[in-house]
């Protein structure tokens, strides 16, 4: 999917929704109007820093602009924001929660037959996973979930108990970032 897939409608929803004319988002973003409608009827290959002047003059997030209507998971993106020159080179936004305080970056390796537990989190945090390699299994307070090399979930950590084992026969290694 390219970028441009979901970022024409968006932005105009959006800009309407706020009640703006394509000049005037176009100068509290600093872009020129001509590109502003180039971008609306999906005919601009737009950079990320202009995608960002344009969320923040709307007053909506990045991803915003980006996810799919049909995505009813509101943490989900799934949207290939940035392509290369070689097809193999891309920047694909898996996910997006607010954050209020802080976000880390953790790079996880977990052994075959590993279990690593915690206790639920304080209020307002979550957690984003990628697998990278192997098959985690989550357990948590709405049961036991497995996710496979290439996927990703989002989970409120603050919901309850929840733990991640390795039931596999290799390693398990997986990207976590705890937004609080």
């Amino acid at each position: 999917m390219s970028v441009l897939e979901h970022v024409a409608g968006n932005l105009r929803r959006l800009r309407q929704q706020a009640g703006l004319s394509q000049q005037a988002l176009a100068e509290a973003a600093q872009v020129s109007r001509r590109m502003l409608v180039a971008i609306e009827s999906g005919d601009a290959n737009v950079s990320l820093n202009t995608l960002d002047r344009l969320a923040a003059a709307l007053g909506v997030q990045f991803a915003d602009l980006l996810k799919s209507a049909a995505i009813d998971d509101p943490t989900r993106v799934d949207a290939l924001a940035w392509r290369g020159r070689d097809p193999a080179s891309r920047g694909v936004m898996l996910s997006s929660v607010p954050a209020g305080h802080q976000v880390e970056l953790w790079q996880w390796t977990l052994m075959p037959g590993e279990r690593y537990a915690s206790q639920a989190d304080p209020a307002g945090w979550r957690e984003l996973l990628l697998v990278i390699e192997g098959t985690l299994t989550l357990e948590s307070i709405h049961g036991m979930r497995q996710f496979a090399a290439g996927e990703h979930m989002v989970f409120a950590s603050d919901a309850g108990d929840y733990a991640y084992r390795n039931d596999g026969d290799a390693p398990l290694r997986l990207v976590r970032n705890v937004v609080y």
